[in-house]
């Protein structure tokens, strides 16, 4: 089973990517930063853990492969 990432290690890896945090509505949070060249918007579910589609889904709004979305989280 793949590893599920919470919110918290979410957020803290897109923020080490420059990501900025641009609005909160409800649980889920919305973040803009620049990657592969353009402005992503990403909406992460503040939530204890992320499903693995949703996760996948986060990465596919980034712009970003789950290896470099590991390297941010060291």
């Amino acid at each position: 089973m793949p590893k599920l990432y919470s919110s918290r290690e979410t957020v803290k890896a897109f923020k080490r990517a420059k990501f900025n945090e641009v609005s909160q509505k409800g649980s889920h949070l919305k973040m803009k930063g620049f990657w592969n060249g353009k402005i992503q918007t990403v909406i992460i579910p503040m939530h204890k853990q992320i499903a693995f589609g949703t996760f996948q889904s986060i990465l596919n709004q980034s712009g970003m492969s789950k290896l470099e979305f590991e390297q941010f989280l060291k």
